[in-house]
């Protein structure tokens, strides 16, 4: 039995226009050249962005992941804050588009002037690229399905998780593995066991005290997954509202014996996970801290982010 398909096509998404290097175009003729790296090697990086009411949520930290992975792969001219931001306020308002919107920002490293692996047959400069589409939340927050993969991610000295790359091989391995037991996403471990993400997502556990005490949070080390933008948002409000939060090394063990389980990530927020491998997590369904995170998330994003559409825009009707 395959596992289920989280994401359905949205009809307002068939006529969007796409933003390459500042050109709008019809989904269906937009045209990268057969040159560019990203088509030659998977040669770019890329970031998630998710928009709510005109505002992208943690947009500075976002470019700033960008700018640093782009860095780390050596790109000869990386464009600025000002322009991306200005490309991505285009590409939304053409779109009429103000919120419920994910929107994938990807650069690469450009149009090479013959195929090549060699970074100095880029001569013409980097492929700015975005793809705004009304897209909700895409999991299922009654609670998700985990199967651990046998696909393991790389650690720093393999290929290093902090750049983050638009080369996905592993986590599509994964994710069809995760298909193939039924599952709505893979689990994946690190080279030495440990978890490390999900084929998409970061993973949160919740341990609860003894005698039901004071529930602690744990969340595993960017060893062998990148520093994920809603993580790290997680984190602070677990710190700003008096919940024991851990970043430390989790075993498969440890997560069969959870209480609650959570992934988070721009795509789909934070979701409930409540079976990994065949075991039930906790008794099955969304626990009190992971709602209560849930719901302290919904209140950040909806009064945090940085403008980029104008208040007057009228967004498109929903389907």
């Amino acid at each position: 039995m395959l596992g289920v398909m989280l994401q359905r096509f949205d009809e307002r998404n068939r006529d969007i226009l796409i933003n390459i290097n500042g050109r709008l175009v019809h989904r269906d003729e937009a045209g990268i050249s057969p040159f560019d790296s990203a088509v030659q090697g998977g040669d770019a990086v890329w970031e998630g962005l998710r928009l709510y009411s005109g505002r992208v949520f943690r947009l500075e930290e976002h470019l700033a992941r960008l700018r640093r992975s782009a860095k780390a792969l050596a790109f000869s001219r990386i464009p600025g804050d000002e322009r991306i931001i200005g490309e991505i306020r285009r590409t939304l308002e053409a779109n009429a588009m103000r919120d419920g919107v994910h929107v994938r920002l990807t650069l690469t490293r450009g149009v090479k002037i013959t195929s090549g692996m060699d970074p100095r047959l880029n001569e013409s400069g980097p492929t700015l690229i975005v793809l705004a589409e009304h897209k909700a939340p895409v999991y299922d927050t009654s609670g998700l399905t985990l199967a651990t993969s046998s696909i393991r991610r790389f650690g720093p000295d393999q290929l290093d998780p902090k750049i983050h790359h638009a080369n996905l091989l592993q986590s599509i391995l994964a994710k069809i593995e995760a298909n193939a037991a039924g599952a709505d996403d893979a689990l994946m471990l690190d080279q030495r066991g440990f978890i490390a993400e999900t084929n998409a997502t970061h993973v949160f556990l919740v341990i609860n005290g003894p005698g039901q005490g004071e529930a602690c949070v744990l969340t595993p080390r960017c060893v062998a997954c990148p520093e994920g933008i809603t993580r790290q948002a997680v984190l602070e409000i677990c710190d700003q509202n008096g919940i024991t939060a851990h970043v430390r090394d989790i075993s498969l063990a440890q997560a069969y014996a959870g209480d609650e389980m959570f992934c988070t990530g721009t795509m789909g927020e934070l979701a409930p996970i409540v079976r990994v491998d065949a075991r039930r997590i906790g008794d099955g369904r969304p626990g009190p801290i992971t709602r209560r995170l849930m719901d302290l998330f919904r209140d950040l994003v909806a009064r945090e982010g940085t403008p980029v559409v104008a208040p007057g825009t009228r967004a498109s009707p929903e389907p």
